[in-house]
């Protein structure tokens, strides 16, 4: 039960991140949140990976940078892709690829679940894309589902999703330094973005404390993500990582009011299921 719990934790943390930095990013760019939250996490997440120790070495490095870099253009490329491209059709096509991308991986190197989680894994995606499919715009300019918007939304789901392949990968014995280096690379990405953008602007007051917010809760999703996928399939931690969209539901009905859609219900109940199926086996 222990990686199944770590993987819930990190939808939960990644979930509520995700809500903290979007309303953060409705004050200012997205850029500009993450480049106070990724410096937050990197520090964060050096301090607990001395405290743990572990054992570094070239693979752990790699690894762990390759994972930032995806991480860095997943984030880069979805906030791009919501800004340019209606969120109705973004937000499910990526949720969906960060999920299956894992599923796909985990089965072509041999994982076999059994029949319960098995069942558990079809029912997460359908309801990671029905929790996320009702999301509208909120402004009265057009939203079309360009080229360059598609290519956007595939590349931020697949680069999410390969971000788990990734840390999947890392050596147990190296415990929590991957994600230090992951943090490097993703923290130099999105300075170097924000700087392309004209968005190297530190800001303050509620968008800071949010931004410092949603940093400690990527560090804490980040933690139990790596655990998760050291003590469990790649193929059901990342689909239960990847329900981190419900959290963010759940959190803009109790906070901002907003309305559940019964397609959002229907996807909140599968999800419920799917955990018990997947923790069931």
């Amino acid at each position: 039960m222990t990686d199944i719990l770590s993987a819930l934790i990190a939808a939960l943390g990644y979930g509520v991140s995700d809500f903290v930095g979007g309303i953060a990013s409705r004050r200012v760019a997205a850029l500009r949140v993450v480049i106070v939250s990724y410096p937050l996490a990197l520090m964060l997440l050096t301090v607990v990976s001395s405290v743990v120790g572990g054992q570094l070495s070239t693979q752990a490095v790699l690894w762990g940078l390759l994972a930032g870099i995806a991480q860095a253009f997943g984030v880069w490329w979805f906030y791009a892709a919501l800004g340019e491209g209606p969120i109705s059709v973004v937000s499910p096509l990526t949720a969906v690829l960060v999920a299956g991308i894992p599923v796909a991986v985990g089965l072509t190197m041999g994982e076999r679940p059994g029949a319960w989680p098995a069942v558990g894994v079809v029912l997460a995606l359908v309801a990671i894309v029905l929790v996320s499919r009702d999301t509208t715009d909120e402004d009265l300019r057009p939203h079309r589902f360009t080229p360059r918007v598609a290519l956007l939304t595939v590349g931020s789901g697949v680069a999410f999703g390969m971000n788990f392949v990734v840390l999947d990968q890392v050596p147990p014995e190296a415990n929590l330094w991957p994600l230090v280096f992951g943090r490097i690379a993703a923290t130099a990405i999105v300075f170097v973005a924000a700087l392309a953008t004209a968005n190297l602007v530190f800001e303050r007051g509620v968008p800071l404390r949010l931004a410092l917010f949603a940093g400690v809760l990527d560090s804490v999703a980040n933690i139990a993500t790596l655990m998760a996928l050291q003590s469990s399939l790649l193929s059901l931690a990342g689909v239960l990582v990847a329900l981190y969209p419900a959290a963010t539901v759940v959190l803009a009905i109790a906070v901002l009011r907003e309305r559940v859609t019964r397609w959002q219900s229907v996807g909140m109940a599968l999800a419920l299921a799917a955990v018990a199926m997947i923790a069931a086996g």
